[in-house]
């Protein structure tokens, strides 16, 4: 559905086109904002406006409006700003991948778009020139619910060549939705990385007022600069203000929130750190140390490996196919790692196929442990085995990566078992 003929025509005359800035006076209340697109859905008397606030309002046209178009829009390009690196701050490469932290509006759809460059970014942020010499470059420019495994391997291998090429640390832009798994992939195939591998993302795109993209930015170049920490983390705020940010353990953070700025926790383990608005870093506990070796990078990964959660009524038959053509399951089972009894003879099935079958929990926090009731028990004689608190993306993640870089099941089940990224533990601290 289209706009009337009397709105498109008193559109066409006043020359207002999307991304247009309008004033409108409609029935005693005056709206002003961007001109979006007429969507599909909208009755054709309605105009959306997406308002300073960064929300979009529809606003019903009648005979007696008045509308007055205050702005036109401004063709959007792209702007690429050469600096000279100096030689008493630190080297930062930082590889985009799209998500909100590099979104703009796009006003001819209405959509929000991956679409900026990754050096736009940067020179969004001037004060980050300040803190480490910035170097760019994109790899993809998609949204993160788009990765998948092939995406990280090529990331994987692109922070691998950027370190032994001489880069002090990596911040990698990420869409939020899917940034824990990306940050657990590269946890398992960077291995014992010896700088600072970074992720980064935004709850609110840049055209919000309320977006946290550039302080989230500010504080990832910081804590590559000042930690001396290597590994893979996640750094988004700690807090609905800009007075503190977190650092997660990339094997270990899961987004808990659709769309607060401090969306993002650690499971089961504190963060790493925390930074204050001026930068200061905050260390909850040790870790490695910056060093000056090279980065191995291990990206082969094993696709036939799938994840699913259990529901109380869970049919065996619907998932039998699926189980079946696995060679890795992770089960994200009720309570301790429960599934119901007639799932038990499937996993005996698929563990006597060559299958690895993984148990993890539903609730994330604390272990599974299946030796406590006799669902549990009869699951283990099935087949299935535990992995600690490790959780269930991770758990899929690492699957995923042991199957495809050892030689047997039975290594494969080995590594599960091991921490090898700081993805689990056997052991709980109280406030965790």
């Amino acid at each position: 559905m289209s706009y009337s003929a009397a709105l498109s025509k008193l559109l066409g005359s006043i020359s207002a086109k999307e991304g247009s800035m309008l004033n409108i006076d409609s029935h005693g209340q005056t709206f002003t904002g961007t001109l979006m697109p007429h969507n599909e859905s909208s009755a054709p008397d309605v105009i959306v406006l997406k308002m300073k606030s960064g929300y979009n309002v529809g606003i019903r046209v009648h005979d007696d409006s008045a509308i007055k178009v205050l702005d036109q829009p401004i063709e959007r390009v792209k702007k690429e700003i050469e600096v000279e690196p100096k030689k008493s701050l630190k080297n930062i490469v930082l590889i985009g991948t799209g998500g909100t932290i590099a979104s703009y509006v796009d006003y001819r759809t209405g959509a929000v778009h991956p679409a900026l460059s990754t050096s736009d970014m940067v020179n969004a942020v001037p004060e980050i020139r300040d803190v480490a010499n910035i170097s760019a470059r994109v790899l993809f420019s998609i949204f993160s619910e788009n990765m998948n495994v092939d995406h990280w391997q090529e990331l994987a291998k692109a922070v691998a060549e950027e370190i032994n090429s001489g880069a002090d640390a990596i911040i990698i832009p990420h869409g939020t939705d899917t940034m824990g798994y990306t940050a657990a992939a590269l946890s398992f195939m960077l291995g014992d990385v010896s700088k600072p591998v970074v992720f980064v993302g935004a709850q609110r795109s840049s055209d919000r007022p309320s977006s946290d993209a550039s302080s989230n930015l500010l504080a990832a170049a910081r804590f590559c600069v000042k930690g001396d920490r290597a590994g893979v983390f996640v750094i988004m705020h700690d807090t609905p203000g800009d007075d503190s940010f977190a650092v997660h353990t990339g094997s270990r953070v899961r987004k808990m929130h659709t769309s607060r700025r401090d969306a993002f926790h650690s499971i089961n383990v504190p963060p790493v750190a925390y930074i204050d608005k001026d930068g200061n870093i905050e260390f909850t506990g040790e870790g490695r140390h910056v060093s000056t070796e090279k980065t191995e990078v291990r990206t082969n990964m094993e696709k036939n490996t799938i994840l699913l959660q259990f529901y109380p009524g869970m049919d065996p038959a619907l998932f039998e196919s699926a189980i079946m053509k696995s060679k890795g399951i992770v089960i994200a089972g009720s309570g301790l790692g429960h599934v119901n009894e007639n799932m038990v003879p499937l996993i005996k099935k698929a563990t006597d196929n060559g299958s690895v079958v993984v148990i993890t929990s539903q609730c994330l926090n604390g272990q599974t442990n299946l030796n406590v009731y006799n669902t549990g028990r009869d699951m283990l004689v099935a087949g299935a085995m535990t992995v600690h608190d490790m959780l269930p993306e991770t758990a899929y993640v690492k699957l995923m990566w042991a199957l495809a870089n050892t030689k047997n099941i039975e290594t494969a089940k080995e590594v599960m078992k091991t921490p090898i990224a700081g993805e689990s533990s056997d052991r709980r601290t109280i406030d965790v």
